[in-house]
């Protein structure tokens, strides 16, 4: 299959963004998008989509490392991979019941200590054949977002935001940066998604990028910035530096 370059593909998408229209990603574009974001979040490895970081509470799973909690706990992050597992079934993947219900591992350990076992083999052939979807998915949470960052917008600061959105979307990296952030790090509209009040979702970056110059260098910068001080505003116990590395190598992606 033909990938498509990434500059048609900007084209492609920035159409689609259009007023009464929505994201409609081809089988190459979708492959290629969720490849990026396969190689970002999991090294492009098939064990990668099932992993359960360091002091968290919840599994992340697939390409995006979608949020998957256990029974009877949550968190300040948005659980994803409920929604995930109904976007599959409603395209007509068939998805395990088990996989409707609530994270069966009840905590880290549990989930290493299945790493070979039946449900966690089946977890992840289910996750390593629906590259395309998952993509799809994270652009249907991209559509889905710039409503929902507008409204939780100052009214004096909507116009920046869809002017910035808009900035970086007609760049030929441009809807992947877009797709891949909101996907890594959220809308940024999630009351419970701060530390000391300073929230670093999307909206977060869009407000912080400047509004001149490079649109992608500006929205690189700004996210760096945006994830600068959710680390140094986040609780020490999570030791979130050591993952600053990481993100910043990951926000380098979205200019090359």
């Amino acid at each position: 299959m033909k990938i498509l370059s990434l500059s048609a593909l900007a084209c492609f998408l920035c159409l689609s963004l259009a007023p009464a229209q929505t994201i409609q990603l081809s089988d190459a574009q979708a492959q290629e998008i969720g490849r990026r974001i396969w190689k970002n979040e999991c090294a492009g490895t098939v064990e990668g989509l099932t992993s359960w970081n360091k002091g968290e509470d919840f599994a992340s799973l697939g390409i995006g490392h979608f949020i998957w909690y256990p029974r009877g706990k949550s968190g300040p992050f948005e659980e994803s991979f409920p929604k995930l597992v109904v976007y599959l079934a409603g395209h007509g993947i068939m998805v395990p019941g088990w996989m409707r219900q609530a994270c069966p591992w009840s905590n880290r350990a549990v989930f290493l200590a299945d790493a070979q076992a039946p449900p966690m083999v089946q977890l992840r052939n289910l996750l390593r054949t629906t590259v395309p979807q998952q993509a799809r998915f994270a652009a249907l949470r991209l559509e889905q977002a710039l409503p929902k960052m507008l409204a939780a917008t100052a009214p004096g600061d909507r116009e920046r935001v869809r002017a910035n959105f808009y900035r970086v979307a007609a760049q030929p990296l441009g809807m992947y940066a877009l797709i891949d952030y909101v996907n890594f790090k959220g809308e940024g509209v999630s009351p419970t998604e701060r530390y000391n009040g300073k929230g670093w979702g999307l909206l977060q970056v869009l407000l912080t990028m400047s509004p001149s110059g490079d649109p992608l260098e500006a929205f690189a910068r700004a996210a760096d910035q945006v994830l600068t001080t959710r680390v140094k505003n986040s609780p020490p116990e999570r030791n979130e530096a050591k993952w600053l590395p990481g993100w910043r190598n990951r926000i380098a992606t979205y200019t090359r």
